[in-house]
């Protein structure tokens, strides 16, 4: 009896593997075919390429026959014909829960920080379910132009990037992969001032943790840790007055017990040796670095994320097509434009002398007439070019160099075994002309096709 108990035992599982094996067989493969493949961490190019993805991971990388002979019956192919390759972009810095239309020039002139804060305010104030659904038609829209994954930082609320990365993970609404920050950590009055004292704080405790001490400093990480955040983000102002390097040490500190890394906003000299002496783990803007801070960041291994949102005109193009601006306010801008053009060039220079490692973000929270999100912001990255930046770094800096800075090499930035099948592929040949990035014409993400403007088979 014992016997025929085992024998029926096995006999049945048996059974069960039989019935197993076509659903695990039943892994989706696909086999994209393409002219070109660049990997940006070598610079190196495959011609013609081919990558094998099982599920949404990438199996093998090669060329067409290799790969081929590799792949399953019944692969679904995809052909892109001289299409070019690239991992899927990688914004390192962006906004998705903000769009902030600049205001009238009278309108602008009467406030702080005129230009920003009415819009900010009115998406604190507003209801954060509408705020939501802005967020996900921008993540949608930052997706279709080519972003698999971003690093929201800031200016969602407090966990309105936290719940539109959940959405997304969960297939819920279309998106990039997001590492969110929950609300910024910052001293009083940083983006907003003089609001009414009776409604002051209940309204910026809705986008931020203001903190004055060792103590906030701890306890506004935690807050945002409850939330589930991906990382921490910080403002430093650039006079030091605010967020000191004590406080923000220990707010370094108290996020590396979590293991999260801390991205500090800073312009200034001031700010930004606060932020390389707490142990900051990127600088974000960082437009008045020293070399020696260069150097020093070069040392510590911190990453430099280089936010090119306003060179090349970009806010008299936003302005324009909806605002009459005053005659001076013309001159006063295109001035402006031209002294930030001689400044960007030399600070390119700079970095790339230093050999600091850097990545690029986009800042973008702007609406820009007659462009999408994703369009808007990916047409910042060109003008790194535009600056000095060889075509190579540039792509670099919004794939594997950003992968880095994220923490996530491992997963996401290059075309290879093992990484999530991101994939995007232009028309031509993005080291010859850079603007290619800005006219993506395939988009994968996870192994599923979310945009082909190219014929397939």
């Amino acid at each position: 009896m014992r016997k025929l108990g085992i024998a029926f035992v096995l006999g049945l599982v048996a059974v069960v593997s039989a019935v197993q094996t076509p659903a695990q067989s039943a892994v989706p493969v696909t086999l994209i075919k393409a002219g070109r493949l660049l990997d940006p961490r070598t610079g190196n190019v495959l011609a013609p390429a081919a990558v094998l993805i099982e599920s949404s991971r990438i199996k093998e990388v090669g060329a067409p026959a290799q790969v081929q002979a590799k792949a399953p019956t019944g692969v679904k192919m995809i052909d892109l014909g001289s299409a070019t390759l690239l991992p899927g972009l990688i914004d390192g810095h962006t906004h998705l829960l903000l769009d902030v239309v600049v205001p009238p020039e009278a309108q602008s002139s009467r406030l702080y920080n005129g230009d920003f804060a009415p819009a900010l305010l009115l998406a604190i104030v507003e209801s954060p379910i509408k705020r939501a659904f802005l967020g996900s038609q921008l993540a949608r829209e930052d997706l279709e132009s080519g972003f698999t994954t971003v690093r929201n930082l800031g200016h969602s609320g407090i966990d309105g990037d936290v719940t539109l990365r959940d959405a997304i993970n969960a297939g819920r609404v279309p998106g990039p992969r997001i590492l969110a920050s929950g609300r910024k950590i910052t001293s009083l009055g940083s983006y907003l001032q003089s609001l009414n004292p009776a409604l002051a704080e209940p309204i910026l405790r809705q986008e931020f943790h203001e903190v004055a001490s060792i103590e906030e400093g701890r306890r506004a990480v935690d807050e945002n840790l409850f939330y589930d955040v991906d990382v921490i983000k910080v403002t430093l102002d650039d006079d030091g007055i605010g967020i000191n390097t004590p406080i923000m040490s220990a707010i370094v500190e108290e996020a590396h017990r979590a293991h999260k890394k801390v991205a500090a906003h800073a312009a200034g000299k001031v700010a930004i040796q606060i932020a390389i002496d707490a142990g900051a783990d990127s600088i974000e803007h960082g437009n008045d670095v020293t070399d020696n801070q260069l150097r020093t960041m070069h040392d510590k291994g911190i990453f430099f994320d280089v936010t090119p949102t306003f060179w090349s005109g970009f806010f008299s193009k936003i302005t324009e097509p909806s605002i009459v601006l005053s005659t001076a306010s013309r001159a006063d801008l295109a001035a402006s434009d031209e002294r930030r053009r001689q400044k960007v060039a030399n600070f390119v220079q700079r970095i790339l002398k230093s050999e600091v490692k850097f990545a690029a973000g986009s800042d973008m929270c702007w609406f820009y007439p007659g462009k999408t999100r994703g369009q808007a912001s990916v047409g910042r990255f060109p003008t790194l070019h535009q600056a000095g930046m060889p075509s190579l770094d540039v792509i670099r800096a919004i794939t594997t160099n950003a992968a880095e800075m994220l923490g996530w090499q491992d997963r996401v930035g290059a075309i290879e075994p093992g990484k999530f099948a991101d994939i995007v592929a232009v028309a031509g040949d993005p080291i010859a002309d850079i603007t290619e990035i800005g006219r993506v014409r395939f988009v994968m993400k996870d192994g599923q096709v979310v945009r082909n403007d190219v014929v397939s088979h």
